[in-house]
Order: C-alpha cells, then sequence, then structure tokens
C-alpha cells in the first residue's frame, strides 16, 4: 500500500518529529536541541523554517530559549487525567468559570445520549477550566429539562455540591456513564478561549451519565487543548 504524502507546511512538519521525539522520551527535560545549523543539515530545510518549528513547540510550551545558551526541552508536565474517572479535577491549582445557564437544543450526539427527540431543549451549563490561571477546558453540561427546569442545575450561579450532588437529591443518583473521546481541529471559539497554539487540536469528550434503570440524566462534552493533556486508562485483566 502507497504511503500518503505529508501535505503539511514544512515547518509543522518538523515540529511534529521533534514533538514526538519529546513525548516519548528521546529529548527529555533539560536536553538541549541541536542548533540551528545542525537542523537546518538534518532537516534540509531553511534556518526561517527551522525557527518556525521552534516557535510552534516554545509555544506549546515544549522548548525554552536560553539567552546565549541554546533551546532546550522544558520540564513540562501534561495534566494527566483517569479518564475512567475523570468529570471534575481535584481542587487545588484548578478552578471553574461558570460562562453562562441557557436553554437550548443540544448537537446530534447529545440527544442521542440523552434519547431526547429531536429538537428538545435542554438546560445547558457552560464552563470554563483553568489550571495556573491558564485556560485548558471548555466543557458544556446537558441536562433534561424535565428534570433540570426550575432548579439549581438552571440557575446562573455556581451549584454548593456540584450536579452530582442535585441529581442525586432530585432522585437521580449517578450509577454508570459512558465516554466517547476523539480529536479533531479546533474551532475559532475554542482556540481563542482556549489560547490554543497554531495548529493545537482538541480532545473531545462525550461523556453520558446514567442513573437507575439506565436513564440518561446528564451528558457533557468537554474540549481540552490536546498538548496539555495525558488521558490515563487502567483496566484490571482477571487471571484464568
Amino acid at each position: 500500500m502507497p504511503r500518503a504524502r505529508d501535505l503539511r507546511p514544512r515547518h509543522q512538519q518538523i515540529a511534529a518529529d521533534l514533538r514526538d521525539l519529546i513525548m516519548r522520551g528521546d529529548l527529555g527535560p533539560g536536553t538541549q536541541l541541536p542548533s540551528t545549523s545542525q537542523l537546518v543539515a538534518r532537516y534540509g530545510a531553511a534556518n526561517a523554517t527551522i525557527q518556525h518549528a521552534l516557535k510552534s513547540l516554545k509555544d506549546e510550551g515544549f522548548l525554552d530559549s536560553r539567552v546565549g545558551k541554546g533551546v532546550y526541552v522544558r520540564d513540562r508536565q501534561p495534566l494527566v487525567v483517569d479518564a475512567a474517572a475523570y468529570i471534575a479535577p481535584a481542587p487545588g491549582s484548578f478552578r471553574y468559570q461558570l460562562l453562562a445557564v441557557t436553554t437550548a437544543v443540544p448537537p446530534a450526539d447529545v440527544v442521542d445520549g440523552l434519547r431526547l427527540d429531536p429538537g428538545t431543549a435542554t438546560v445547558v451549563r457552560n464552563r470554563i477550566l483553568f489550571h495556573d490561571d491558564q485556560p485548558v477546558e471548555l466543557s458544556s453540561s446537558y441536562y433534561p429539562a424535565e428534570i433540570a427546569a426550575g432548579t439549581t442545575l438552571a440557575r446562573p450561579a455556581k451549584i454548593r455540591g456540584g450536579a452530582p450532588q442535585v441529581l442525586a437529591e432530585l432522585g437521580f443518583p449517578q450509577r454508570s456513564f459512558v465516554d466517547r473521546i476523539s480529536a479533531r481541529p479546533p474551532t475559532v471559539e475554542e482556540t481563542e478561549a482556549l489560547d490554543l497554539p497554531d495548529g493545537t487540536p482538541v480532545i473531545r469528550q462525550l461523556r453520558v451519565i446514567h442513573s437507575d434503570g439506565g436513564r440518561p440524566v446528564e451528558a457533557s462534552v468537554l474540549i481540552k487543548g490536546a498538548h496539555r493533556y495525558e488521558l490515563l486508562y487502567r483496566q484490571t485483566v482477571a487471571s484464568e
């Protein structure tokens, strides 16, 4: 089978190669990159192309320039989240900002997840998550109006104890959830809100939460900058 041709600009190809070396640990934290002239020779690219690639990686937090010394791999710690358990981060350097609480018809995959009729409105809570004052995630949580209307879920204020507690008090305790995770280029709004470097994709996580009897009671769409996150999965393997 013929290999697909990489049609990306040359600086993106070079940045992708260096990024891969960093993420797999071949270029560890504190490692000095080869000089610009060495990178020019290695990749057969112009000086300006190399500088463009390095700037992209600096913007993403992978590299750091030291005046008079060169370019080094940063001791960059990704936000490692347990994908199976993750819905809200631990307290500390994280904080949420509530953006809006509205009533709206959700995306088609949320409609399917909540088993709603097409065109059915839901209560939507939109938030942005910050880590060390940097925007790292946009979230939209959708609730069937028949459950959320007239409750604290529909009020434009933070919820003491969080949505799971409110749902439990309403008689809909969370029993299980299903995640669907995909990656794609960001929208203009996502790029601006999350301050994404050029060319950075986002991770889209759709989580549908079920209560007793398998009834879906919440669907959340979480958008994360892919350059900041590492999703961790664990699975216990039963012995024979």
